[in-house]
């Protein structure tokens, strides 16, 4: 990472300062950190500064190392004796497990949005589908990705579940730094915008049948780019 693009997301990371309240602190500075990790902004490999951090965030370093820690139990973080704390590069293997974790519980997610969802929860499925179509028109691929994984932290949440919308926004932000293997982001992404909005159609007029089984062949065509991408870049 460039010491400019450092640069620029230290200075918008800050702005999350106000936010950070006494109580909690760690898991609102993981939180902030979780969320730059979804939006495709921290990238694998990145090298996480505690004199930095702490001086953007205004939290001590035993706050900062608490923070570390919890996103380190959520394979987002990684500490290298002697070295530091830094972004976690991902494994083929690792894009197994998530890619199997989606399948079981994105698809049952879909069932259970037949019944129970929250009112509000298809509203936010539709609106991320619109934020990427927007992303897509101004060739924003990155804005594209994290709107993609927007979307289905939607899908999850249709099922109600708190717990499963927590450990759903952990996994995904672990996705994204898969994605960063893709050398193309348009190509990769853009076939995506209309299966999401096709998806969102099928959960509108009630098909949440077929809207299951296009989200799991959907999920397997993903899974294998992604492998294949590996296997490439070997």
């Amino acid at each position: 990472m460039t010491t400019t693009s450092r640069q620029g997301w230290m200075s918008e990371l800050a702005q999350e300062r106000a936010s950070i309240g006494r109580s909690s602190t760690a898991a609102r500075v993981a939180d902030a950190l979780r969320t730059r990790i979804t939006e495709g902004v921290l990238l694998p490999g990145t090298r996480l500064s505690e004199e930095d951090l702490g001086g953007a965030l205004g939290v001590s370093r035993n706050t900062l190392r608490e923070a570390f820690r919890l996103l380190t139990h959520e394979r987002l973080l990684v500490h290298e004796f002697n070295r530091g704390v830094f972004v976690r590069t991902l494994s083929p293997d690792d894009v197994r497990d998530v890619y199997q974790y989606r399948r079981v519980i994105e698809c049952a997610a879909l069932r259970h949005a037949a019944d129970d969802s929250p009112p509000e929860a298809l509203d936010a499925v539709r609106a991320a589908v619109e934020d990427g179509e927007a992303a897509a028109a101004m060739e924003d691929w990155p804005t594209v990705g994290t709107a993609n994984m927007h979307f289905h932290q939607a899908i999850v949440d249709l099922a109600g579940s708190r717990r499963l919308s927590e450990t759903a926004r952990q996994v995904l932000a672990e996705l994204r730094l898969v994605f960063h293997v893709m050398a193309n982001a348009q190509r990769f992404h853009e076939t995506y915008l209309a299966e999401n909005r096709a998806i969102h159609d099928l959960l509108q007029a009630g098909e949440i049948t077929r809207a299951e089984s296009d989200l799991a062949h959907y999920l397997d065509v993903a899974e294998q780019q992604l492998l294949d991408a590996f296997r490439e870049s070997a």
